[in-house]
């Protein structure tokens, strides 16, 4: 690897840090948020489409995406790598078997749709929405068991109650056997005597 791949791919590491970059492909429907500075304001500006097209060239990687507007179609090409570029998210999966679908230019309408990747719930699920659906599910199982938690702490009083009155009779016991090892009585098999009656 010469010294320019390796500037670049530091490059990239440094800003793959700040913010992740999904996996996607040509076919799928994307929304790429991007920061548009107009004067003294900057806002955040979504651009959702389709990409029909991608690049991987290191740091000069780019996409295209493109989308119908008021009939017209419109098309952009985007850096992956830009710090322009706030966040990209992967809308839908497109199910095609082209790198480049630039013969969408000429099709409108129905003949301009792509199939959707049909490869099970979870597999379209990006790890993040993974996650996310875990932590819901774990705040929802908190909530339940807070919800049951306060019968559950009546219960854990009368256990602990019982717990404390058994420590204390046994305590009370061994003062007694202390008191009679003292005046030199031996201990009283209780079982023994039990047997007996």
């Amino acid at each position: 690897m010469n010294t320019i791949q390796e500037i670049e791919q530091e490059q990239v590491a440094k800003l793959t840090e700040k913010k992740s970059i999904p996996k996607f492909s040509p076919g799928d429907t994307i929304r790429v948020n991007v920061k548009v500075v107009e004067g003294a304001r900057e806002r955040i500006q979504a651009f959702e489409g389709m990409c029909i097209g991608r690049k991987n060239n290191g740091l000069h990687s780019s996409f295209t995406v493109r989308k119908l507007s008021y009939g017209e179609g419109v098309e952009r090409v985007f850096p992956v790598y830009s710090p322009n570029v706030e966040s990209i998210e992967v809308i839908r999966r497109g199910d095609v078997r082209r790198a480049k679908l630039y013969y969408l230019r000429g099709r409108q309408g129905k003949r301009a749709r792509v199939a959707e990747r049909t490869d099970g719930y979870a597999a379209k699920l990006s790890a993040a929405e993974r996650q996310q659906a875990a932590d819901l599910k774990l705040a929802a199982n908190a909530a339940q068991a807070d919800a049951m938690g306060l019968e559950d702490s009546i219960a854990e009083d009368t256990v602990a109650d019982k717990v404390d009155e058994e420590t204390s009779s046994m305590e009370l016991n061994e003062t007694t056997e202390k008191k009679l090892l003292e005046d030199g009585v031996d201990k009283i098999d209780v079982s023994s005597a039990d047997k007996k009656d």
